[in-house]
């Protein structure tokens, strides 16, 4: 069964499941729902094969979900000589600004203040280093319009842009620009719903096991029934994970942790507040302003040895340390009161034997198993187009796929002006509904059959009824946790979690 819309909803999984169980081969099974893994179906079904995605929890469920909202342009990479890194992903940044998710990607302001503790020599490599940004982003090809040059500014716009930065000793700012994704599970889901467009089945609470070359064994989740699947090609798309379908491979993850404010605590900034770490050359914390009233402030960089968690929990050592340094910056300080949320992520690493997870190169690889099956490993969010064009391409070639060229350099998502499904959304919506569903935001309200569909799901949250409905008829959102966890961001925050869980619950069976 194929379908051409790119609604995901329990009614579509279950008819891609009984057509799985009763239809021929398919030509691709990517295991894994992340970033990568819908980047992934994307790619192959854009090619006009036939693909199926499976994950053994939701959508973004893993490190996707667990991001800084970034699309980097790979200064950081530029800095410590990797050139290669460096240019693919100021190359795959314009590319998700200007062709395929303009909708979801934007210019963020990136503000370093000039305090007196600065020395002459790191605010000389800080200026360097955003000329060098500069550089980048014409090679690239993205437009000023859409990434706007760096520059220095006075204190007084400094002051405008982050309101709680210190002023003694300020003698104004450096700003520049990076890309910030409204959400990276919004993303995801996007990427994935794009996929769906093309033909994909896209299988949520399905887990794989005895993965090999040709065959994988599927297992629904909610009725325990189990399946083999024939496919021509297998590809291993799970992150830090990657090792439970093929234990040879070695990685090394490393923690990533962020904390959650409400704006108001850092004076409601418009700019992320950039703030060296002492003793370090080319690290950085950042306090982001993000939707629904909140600024992130990440990121650490720990080891993370041992077993991988589902849900990785943030130490008590690195809350007190992104505090810590942020505060060097900051008139007034923070303390773990202000803190309404905290999570972190997992980066998959590739294990290169020693030196710091900050040190370990952000490149991917591809692997092909003994028993046949293609993983792709390491890699950072930013490239996951790049890096499904990649294994795919390897996919294709070794094993005779009859595929046609890659599509999505440009390729625009459901929502992006561009995609056939998202007409141009009328004056009038709310600004905040625009911001997360782009063209689609119109359809939003149209297709909702609930009572009140234009009423927020809790006082002060700026998420609509229509919106939580949406996620269970078209994002293949199947519990309450896949809504207020993933399809919006509202479980971030705990005490906002437990006011809106109930309205969740009134959209599905769970």
């Amino acid at each position: 069964m194929i379908f051409s819309t790119a609604a995901l909803n329990a009614a579509r999984r279950t008819a891609e499941l009984n057509a799985l169980a009763d239809g021929p081969p398919v030509d691709v099974v990517v295991i894994g729902g992340g970033i990568t893994g819908a980047g992934i179906a994307l790619d192959a079904a854009a090619r006009g094969l036939r693909v199926v995605c499976v994950d053994k929890h939701d959508l973004a469920f893993g490190t996707s979900r667990w991001s800084s909202k970034l699309v980097h342009g790979g200064l950081r990479y530029l800095a410590t000589g990797n050139v290669g890194i460096a240019r693919r992903s100021a190359i795959e940044r314009g590319i998700l600004m200007t062709r395929i998710a303009p909708h979801l990607v934007r210019a963020m302001p990136q503000l370093v203040p000039l305090l007196g503790a600065m020395r002459p020599r790191d605010r000389a490599l800080v200026r360097t280093g955003f000329l060098a940004g500069d550089a980048l982003r014409r090679l690239a090809g993205t437009p000023a319009t859409v990434l706007p040059r760096s520059r220095r500014i006075s204190p007084a716009q400094v002051a405008e842009l982050a309101p709680t930065v210190r002023r003694d000793g300020l003698d104004g700012g450096l700003l520049a620009y990076d890309g910030q994704l409204i959400d990276d599970a919004r993303l995801v889901a996007a990427v994935a719903r794009t996929a769906a467009q093309h033909g994909a089945a896209i299988l949520t609470y399905v887990a794989a096991s005895h993965a090999t070359g040709d065959t994988v064994t599927l297992t629904d989740q909610f009725s325990g029934e189990s399946l083999q699947v024939s496919a021509r090609a297998v590809i291993n798309a799970t992150g830090v994970w990657a090792a439970d379908i093929d234990p040879a491979l070695r990685l090394r993850p490393s923690r990533g942790t962020h904390l959650v404010f409400d704006a108001a605590a850092f004076g409601n900034p418009a700019a992320a507040l950039t703030v060296p770490i002492p003793g370090e050359l080319n690290r950085f914390v950042f306090a982001m302003p993000e939707q629904l009233g909140r600024v992130y402030l990440g990121l650490t960089d720990e080891e993370a040895p041992g077993p991988i968690p589902d849900v990785p929990q943030p130490t008590a050592a690195e809350v007190a340390f992104l505090l810590d340094t942020v505060n060097t910056a900051l008139g007034t300080a923070l303390d773990a009161s202000d803190v309404r949320g905290a999570y972190a992520g997992l980066r998959p690493l590739i294990d290169t034997g020693s030196g710091h997870t900050a040190d370990v190169s952000r490149n991917h690889a591809v692997v092909e198993s003994g028993s046949g099956v293609f993983s792709v490993i390491g890699g950072k969010l930013t490239e996951y187009r790049h890096m499904a064009q990649d294994v795919l391409d390897r996919a294709v070639r070794q094993r005779a796929l009859a595929a046609a060229p890659c599509r999505t350099r440009d390729l625009p998502l459901i929502g992006a002006p561009r995609n056939p499904g998202s007409p141009v959304p009328p004056a009038g919506l709310p600004a905040s509904l625009v911001l997360r569903y782009g063209a689609e935001a119109a359809n939003v309200l149209a297709a909702a059959t609930c009572r009140r569909p234009d009423e927020p799901v809790a006082e002060g949250i700026d998420v609509l009824r229509a919106e939580f409905e949406y996620a269970v008829s078209h994002e293949g959102a199947l519990t309450a946790a896949d809504i207020v966890d993933r399809r919006t961001r509202i479980g971030l925050v705990a005490q906002d979690r437990d006011r809106v869980l109930d309205v969740a619950r009134e959209f599905v069976s769970d």
